[in-house]
């Protein structure tokens, strides 16, 4: 038991690794220099993620009910058309927003890089249009794709495995080490994803632009290849 615990431990940490989990984190960090902020938003989409098994694992595990094969496939194909947002939204944003780094200094005296736009502004801006706060809108997006990747794909996979324990509380055990797993291998992904980010927009920005415009243009396409096969297998 403690061994099929433990590969449930170990299957999380390789499920953050999966390519359609690389890419709608990296399209939603995209436009993040900041290393800490990109963290925390891998941990939230491990978060929403585990927090979705768990709602799903209960009546699976305690009333023996399965997942519909076909629903699962339905669930995949809206990841899919979510990933093709994202990837879209991000080559949109960059061609919509007029994009640069400041130097961006707080009252503590701690100085950073930030990513600015001064889309919509018809007059040159002044250095006093970078004084500005630091709201974290994305959070809750983050969250809800997490969802989404929890609905769908391999995660109905993971409670075939859980329910095929012994006992639920041996499921809700797997469940656990595997959210558990998911949310540190999410952490570990935003932490490579934030070191080029975060390097590119200090020194080299063009190469962060270069940079957003791959990531979007690798969502987009994984979203479509995603959703290529799901249509195939729900007409078929």
């Amino acid at each position: 038991m403690l061994t099929l615990l433990t590969l449930g431990f170990l299957i999380g940490i390789a499920h953050a690794f999966e390519a359609d989990h690389l890419a709608a984190v990296s399209s939603l960090v995209s436009g993040r220099s900041n290393w800490r902020v990109i963290l925390r938003h891998g941990v939230i989409w491990g978060l929403g993620h585990w927090l979705t098994l768990l709602l799903v694992a209960g009546p699976v595990l305690l009333l023996g009910l399965t997942l519909p094969d076909q629903l699962a496939v339905e669930l995949e194909l809206l990841v899919g058309v979510m990933l093709v947002g994202l990837g879209a939204h991000v080559l949109y944003r960059l061609n919509r927003d007029r994009v640069h780094f400041h130097r961006h200094s707080h009252q503590d005296g701690t100085t950073h890089l930030h990513l600015h736009s001064h889309a919509g502004e018809p007059a040159p801006h002044r250095p006093a249009a970078h004084r500005h706060g630091h709201p974290d809108h994305a959070a809750l997006r983050v969250l809800v794709v997490g969802v989404m990747h929890g609905l769908a794909g391999s995660a109905a996979l993971v409670l075939v495995a859980a329910a095929s324990l012994h006992s639920a509380a041996a499921g809700f055990g797997y469940i656990l080490l595997f959210g558990l797993g998911s949310v540190l291998g999410m952490a570990l992904v935003s932490v490579l994803i934030a070191l080029p980010l975060s390097y590119t927009a200090k020194y080299l920005t063009r190469a962060n632009t270069a940079l957003q415009i791959t990531i979007g243009v690798l969502t987009f396409g994984i979203g479509a290849a995603t959703i290529h096969h799901t249509a195939g297998v729900l007409l078929s």
